[in-house]
């Protein structure tokens, strides 16, 4: 390389050492000159100094990310002010949203709880009810019953309770009337 090459590649990198330094002042002071004035408008929209506090942290953010769209001086503290409004009216918004889902899921969960048990009390009732009809049908078509609804086949229900086989079928068709008759409460003594 030629000396005039090197001494511009060193001027240019000096240039653009000053530029990101003179970008890093430029953010440092921005903050310092106006983090002030960021808080109390973010605290004036959100009501909030919390939420203010992360507010004005969002907006020091994006000015870092969009420095180079900042060309004066002049624009820094407009921008700064219209940006810290936007961000802490989406703040607001979002809070009312997760605000709002979270009272929907709160009455959801309470009207659940209520018809549960509701829910859990017919449920209860109902299997007494069951119970109460069972024990009114006689030896063996209720043991019969019991075991064609816990799904074993004929021969398994004849083997278990020492019965003939050919004969469950009408055990079960018999203990299915019973059943009925006393469930529906045609047979309450």
């Amino acid at each position: 390389m030629s000396e005039s090459v090197k001494i511009l590649m060193d001027a240019m990198s000096q240039i653009g050492t000053a530029t990101a330094a003179k970008e890093h002042i430029v953010f440092d002071e921005a903050f310092t000159l106006h983090h002030r004035t960021v808080f109390r408008v973010a605290r004036s929209v959100v009501h909030d100094s919390g939420l203010a506090e992360d507010v004005t942290q969002e907006v020091f953010l994006r000015l870092y990310n969009n420095m180079s769209s900042i060309t004066s001086e002049e624009m820094l503290r407009p921008w700064l002010i219209r940006v810290t409004i936007n961000v802490a009216k989406n703040t607001i918004r979002t809070n009312v949203r997760a605000n709002t889902r979270e009272e929907n899921y709160v009455k959801e969960v309470e009207e659940n709880a209520v018809s549960s048990v509701e829910v859990d009390y017919e449920q209860r009732e109902q299997v007494k009810e069951i119970h109460r009809a069972l024990e009114k049908i006689k030896e063996p078509l209720r043991s019969c019953l019991v075991l064609k609804k816990q799904g074993l086949t004929y021969k398994e229900i004849a083997e278990s309770l020492s019965l003939n086989e050919s004969s469950i079928g009408t055990f079960v068709a018999r203990a299915r009337k019973e059943f009925v008759r006393y469930y529906n409460g045609a047979g309450n003594e």
